[in-house]
């Protein structure tokens, strides 16, 4: 036996501590592949038969099916040159496809046939897990006949996509196919004559052919297309042949490897999802008595159940959720309550109007307590955003809104709905600066409005961080002097953003009215509350933001190590071993512990 770098055992030996990284089992799976055709996966023997002698085994074969009239004399091929990217075993040989097949063709175009018929494998016919014949059409019983008997697919035929972009490049093996099964115009027969049509695959799914497939596939820049003299130029390492069987059996089992670690890997994900589903639901319903050690218990326990982000944008809607129902910091007699607030709110817009420096409002309904979406906490009250602050939509009269008349030598900032999405509750970006003829048809809004978007993204929300303008398909708030800012008000947008969703109609432009949002119930607390309720929301997003971001460094961690995994494997060294004993393992998630009691409590 010739001692050859073995190195995929190494790396799943260390697997626990990468299996997590992202897309990890996927480029094991094709490291794995890599190793094969390197001849790294399996050790060579010496007393296997050379591929120069496969390789004239196979010419020979070749010249008497020719002569036999079984397949036709090919045209020479191109010489290998220097098109080899890596070293090979000496007992391997570079050479073409074309060279170790019987049959390189793409299919016909096929004449489909209402019912009766052959069936035909087109390229949504071949996907990763093997030949699905649910979606093939089929071809009329009377163009079969133009059919030469070569055409007709055969147990271990390589069917490989060769138009396309996402399915250029797949590649399956014929298993058992049914009688008269032919192929398309978008799918390519390979023929394997004298070697394992298993290993060819391998190699056919490697990187090293995918990357030159997608470099090299001609055709327009809707459709790529792998062209049959691709296929039949394509360059193959060639091990022996017992080689190729001992690597087809390895790689078998690495992939089953790999399913099973992928299978482990969706089992814990779900128990995980139960249990954060489990401890979410928990603050969700909350019993009022037991409500304070839940809190703390979900929050000492979600930073090691979240491995996703996701998993984190689930208990900042958690937080939130409380938050807007008085269950997240405790309610306090002495405040006064949400409907003085309220009356004194009304009694200072009833003199603004008195003295001519508002508008009159049109005198909203009484709110049906039989209707409101939950019981609100002592102290508190319902409230709607005319009610508690200046409210209306924006304004941008001017057609086409994009006239450059507007911008030109522009000062007055201008956001749209995107800024608006992107803000993450501070609206810091705009979109354009409108000059004063663009002010002239819009308005200003100052620094602190609360934006709400009602077209195109629905119910996104912000508060502006400078004075701008917007247009009418975003909605402005200006809160009631009483309030600090508009932040607890932007906090409950955000948990009403679904129920706003239900009132867009299903189109492709969905938008809501200004009267849905002027109607929407808001559950106000006194205003020394809203105070400790921001102040509580902000020290939990803290949270989330340190528990986000240690995920993300545990996810740089471990795609780190994989990279030096992997590229051990590839390139070992004497120092391999040393190597490995020194590699740190990935962090673990930090719990948080000391600050979740904190803020739970």
């Amino acid at each position: 036996m010739i001692d050859r770098p073995m190195n995929a055992e190494r790396l799943l030996a260390h697997y626990e501590k990468i299996a997590d990284a992202p897309d990890a089992i996927a480029r094991l799976r094709r490291f794995v592949l890599d190793l094969a055709v390197r001849g790294k996966l399996v050790s060579q023997d010496a007393d296997d038969e050379p591929a120069e002698e496969l390789l004239k085994r196979i010419a020979k074969e070749k010249a008497r099916l020719v002569k036999a009239g079984e397949i036709r004399k090919e045209k020479p091929l191109t010489p290998m040159g220097d098109d080899t990217d890596f070293d090979i075993p000496p007992t391997w040989r570079w050479t073409r496809l074309g060279v170790i097949t019987s049959y390189i063709q793409r299919g016909k175009s096929p004449k489909y046939a209402a019912a009766d018929g052959s069936l035909v494998v087109s390229q949504k016919c071949v996907q990763w897990r093997g030949l699905d014949l649910s979606a093939a059409k089929k071809v009329t019983l009377e163009s079969l006949a133009d059919y030469e008997d070569i055409r007709f697919l055969r147990d271990g035929d390589l069917l490989w996509n060769s138009t396309g972009t996402g399915t250029i490049g797949r590649v399956i093996r014929l298993l058992d196919p049914p009688e008269k099964l032919v192929c398309d115009s978008h799918v390519t027969v390979v023929r394997c004559l004298e070697v394992d049509p298993e290993y060819i695959r391998s190699w056919l799914l490697s990187d090293h052919v995918y990357a030159l497939i997608e470099d090299r596939a001609a055709g327009s820049t809707n459709q790529v297309e792998l062209t049959a003299q691709m296929a039949i130029n394509q360059v193959v390492p060639l091990p022996p042949l017992a080689e190729q069987h001992r690597i087809v059996a390895k790689v078998d089992e690495l992939m089953g490897r790999c399913d099973r670690l992928e299978a482990a890997r969706a089992g814990r994900e779900a128990v995980r999802d139960k249990l954060t589903a489990a401890s979410l639901a928990r603050l969700n319903a909350p019993d009022p008595e037991t409500f304070e050690a839940d809190a703390r218990f979900a929050l000492d326990a979600l930073p090691a159940l979240t491995t996703r982000p996701d998993q984190i944008k689930a208990l900042r809607q958690t937080i939130l959720n409380l938050a807007v129902r008085g269950k997240l910091v405790p309610q306090d007699a002495n405040d006064e309550p949400a409907a003085e607030l309220l009356k004194r709110i009304a009694k200072e817009k009833a003199r603004l109007v008195k003295e001519g420096k508002v508008k009159r409002q049109n005198a909203l309904p009484e709110i049906d307590l039989d209707q409101v979406p939950f019981e609100l906490p002592a102290g508190w009250a319902w409230g709607r955003f005319p009610e508690v602050g200046t409210f209306g939509r924006g304004r941008s009269k001017h057609r086409p809104r994009n006239d450059p008349a507007l911008f030109d030598r522009g000062e007055h900032l201008m956001i749209q709905t995107g800024d608006v999405a992107r803000s993450q509750g501070v609206i810091e970006t705009y979109t354009n600066k409108y000059n004063d003829f663009g002010l002239s048809q819009s308005f200003k809004w100052p620094k602190g409005t609360l934006c709400i978007t009602i077209a195109a993204n629905i119910a996104d929300s912000g508060i502006l961080s400078f004075d701008a303008c917007f247009p009418d398909s975003v909605v402005g708030f200006i809160p009631a002097p009483m309030f600090e800012n508009a932040r607890y008000f932007e906090y409950f947008v955000r948990t009403a953003k679904a129920t706003l969703l239900e009132f867009a109609p299903a189109t492709a432009q969905k938008n809501i009215n200004l009267e849905i949002l002027t109607q929407v119930l808001i559950p106000l607390p006194p205003l020394a509350e809203q105070y400790r309720i921001v102040a509580k929301v902000d020290a939990l997003m803290a949270l989330c933001d340190r528990l986000e971001a240690s995920l993300t460094a545990t996810a740089a961690t471990r795609c780190r190590l994989l990279e030096a995994l992997l590229t051990e494997a590839l390139t070992p060294s004497e120092d391999r071993d040393a190597f490995f004993d020194a590699s740190p393992d990935a962090k673990p998630v930090p719990t948080f512990a000391g600050d979740a009691s904190e803020a739970a409590e």
